[in-house]
């Protein structure tokens, strides 16, 4: 089997969608698969897919850009614009069996386009929402594919009936994410003050700004925001009024992030509608304690390893915060070996697998 993974930030940006699609391709790879990649970062060392860059605008050179629907509605969108004229160049169809992206619309609508009546099997992964899938109106009504991995299960149950679905969940490597010692220091942070951690991009569905009023209502914690986005200025005004002297903003570097994670007393995530979050897997694998938004995807990733709450009702979420960061860990490395167990990226690749080689096979694939 032939594979296609197509995303503009592959080797640029190490967010979630990226990191799944080269752990995933790398894990497939490695298993016998015939991989490649195409993004628009640089060539990386030591990988076992093969790799084509191409050049595109970051989608930080659009965020002030006016927002035109139907098809720029975000700096997201301007950004994949730019990639498909280089996607184009790079891409013959015959040399692929099946092509996976989570770009919409644009890659998409390009993976489908190319070849013709004989153009590869496509699949589309719900890393960034499963709204293209569900829509019915705009340019959604163009959407497409011949299978569709949900990433979760209430993304499975709404979209089961119309397309041909998988419900498989995003990964971690359990050689890196891992219990361990803290490092503090490394970080700037106050060996003795306890400290929150959000993984997080600055934008308003993230609600970065709601968790920094719910960490003014724990005394003395600090709150660790690793993350960017265009709410960068915002949040660093609002954090000084609310949380003078307790809050820091990283831009940590990907290898550094295991360490991050094992320096800190709870990852907070506040989002409602996450469509994953690597973030729960990636603390969870550390042993960290999870606080975050009760939902049935976020009870079906983190189970009893979770402390789920309504995040819309603060006190609740400071005083969950404040119970969590008062108790002992306990247990530790059994939780570490339940999420490597579930979640390692070659058992998250092996169900891939399975369900590209299905896609593959049927003649006549449904949603085409």
């Amino acid at each position: 089997m032939r594979v296609l993974f197509a995303l503009s930030g592959l080797h640029r940006v190490r967010r979630g969608a990226e990191v799944a699609f080269e752990s995933i391709g790398e894990a497939l790879a490695e298993s016998g698969v015939d991989v490649t990649l195409l993004g628009s970062g640089p060539p990386v060392d030591g990988r076992s897919y093969r790799y084509k860059g191409t050049r595109v605008v970051p989608r930080e050179r659009f965020e002030r850009a006016p927002s035109l629907p139907p098809v720029l509605r975000s700096e997201y969108v301007y950004e994949e614009l730019t990639f498909v004229p280089g996607m184009v160049r790079h891409i013959r169809p015959r040399d692929y069996d099946v092509t996976v992206t989570c770009g919409y619309p644009y890659t998409n609508w390009v993976l489908r386009a190319l070849g013709g009546r004989r153009r590869p099997r496509h699949v589309f992964v719900t890393q960034n929402g499963d709204w293209p899938a569900r829509e019915n109106r705009r340019e959604f009504r163009l959407f497409g594919c011949d299978g569709l991995v949900c990433t979760n299960p209430g993304y499975f149950e709404a979209n089961r009936d119309r397309w041909r679905c998988a419900l498989i969940p995003n990964g971690v490597d359990p050689d890196r994410f891992r219990p361990g010692p803290p490092e503090r220091e490394r970080f700037g942070l106050d060996a003795d003050r306890p400290v929150v951690l959000m993984v997080s991009a600055l934008i308003a569905s993230k609600r970065v700004a709601e968790a920094v009023s719910v960490v003014s209502r724990c005394p003395d914690v600090m709150l660790v925001v690793a993350g960017d986005g265009p709410e960068r200025d915002a949040i660093d005004e609002q954090a000084a009024r609310e949380l003078p002297g307790r809050f820091r903003r990283l831009v940590v570097d990907p290898a550094e992030m295991p360490a991050l994670y094992r320096s800190v007393d709870a990852l907070l995530h506040m989002s409602i509608d996450e469509p994953f979050g690597n973030a729960y897997i990636e603390a969870g694998a550390c042993g960290v304690p999870v606080v975050g938004h009760r939902t049935a995807s976020t009870e079906w990733i983190l189970g009893s390893d979770g402390h789920l709450v309504d995040t819309d009702d603060f006190d609740s979420v400071a005083e969950t915060l404040q119970a969590v960061i008062a108790t002992p860990a306990a247990d530790v490395a059994e939780r570490s070996s339940r999420f490597h167990e579930r979640f390692g990226w070659p058992t998250v690749a092996a169900q891939y697998r399975e369900f590209l080689e299905e896609v593959v096979r049927e003649d006549g694939a449904l949603g085409s």
